[in-house]
């Protein structure tokens, strides 16, 4: 006999599935949609229940998952497992899943197959590529492949390589021109999405403006359509916290001292008593 479901649960079933549709209306209608960063279906669940739209399987697991110092290091086997774990624990959810680095940069028709990976294997509803213009004749490919993309413009992590590190883009009108000019191109490829990252917010609100496909801001100011951040960085569980990002909980130091406590409990031999026995007369058997 299994056990009701869950208020939660319930809640979670009844959830309408979260579509590029669903987002283009509430772009039309001017509601605001939501997006975290997930890497695991535990979490997943919970975001879905607390009426998250958007779930990214962010190549940021590299960093916060695995450990890396950067996000280029994020393995294209590991980001398609993640992200099927995710859509499992969240499947009402949108589930985007951020393409590696060099995943689909050297060859078109590697990048087309990666990117059926996410759908087929992942599970994913949208793929992410870091991209300006010069990638738009990819977009085109994976659009008549029938391939969702979101369009990241703006600042790139993984191009941190060429610039020395983490840094803003736009912030002259030639260099927000061209990221413009990027936005529009890849909406005009394929791209039913966008993602502007680390910009000033009169470059984001001119790329809603002069295109029609739903933009996620990180960094970008409060004109996007939609906003992004990295869950971690909102629970503060992380030592460094972008000046975007303020968290609205301390839930690092509240594991830590959970967890203190844990070991303190352990140390005294005070740990959770069990719950299982021997059968009656078993025990004086053993010992004999």
């Amino acid at each position: 006999m299994t056990s009701p479901p869950t208020t939660q649960a319930m809640e979670q079933a009844e959830r309408k599935p979260i579509t590029v549709r669903t987002l283009r209306k509430m772009a039309r209608d001017g509601e605001v949609f939501s997006s975290l960063t997930c890497y695991d279906a535990t979490t997943a669940r919970w975001l879905e229940r607390a009426g998250v739209h958007v779930l990214l399987v962010g190549d940021t697991a590299a960093e916060v998952v695995l450990g890396y110092e950067s996000t280029i290091h994020m393995p294209l086997d590991v980001a398609v497992a993640l992200t099927a774990g995710v859509k499992r624990g969240a499947p009402n959810t949108m589930v985007m899943a951020d393409m590696p680095f060099m995943s689909y940069q050297a060859d078109d028709g590697d990048a087309v197959r990666n990117a059926g990976r996410f759908l087929t294997e992942g599970l994913a509803d949208v793929v992410k590529i870091e991209a300006d213009a010069s990638l738009a004749p990819l977009v085109g490919k994976m659009a008549r492949a029938g391939i969702p993309v979101c369009g990241h413009v703006g600042s790139k992590p993984q191009q941190v390589g060429l610039t020395g590190g983490y840094s803003s883009a736009g912030k002259t009108a030639a260099a927000a021109a061209r990221i413009v000019e990027d936005a529009c191109a890849l909406e005009e490829a394929g791209c039913v999405l966008l993602l502007v990252e680390a910009i000033p917010p009169e470059v984001a609100e001119l790329i809603v403006k002069k295109t029609k496909a739903p933009v996620i801001g990180i960094g970008a100011g409060p004109g996007c359509h939609g906003q992004i951040l990295v869950l971690q960085d909102l629970l503060g569980l992380t030592d460094w916290q972008p000046g975007f990002a303020p968290p609205v909980v301390h839930l690092g130091e509240a594991i830590r001292d959970a967890c203190r406590d844990w070991v303190k409990q352990v140390s005294r031999r005070e740990a959770t008593p069990h719950r299982y026995v021997m059968a009656p007369g078993e025990a004086e058997k053993l010992g004999e």
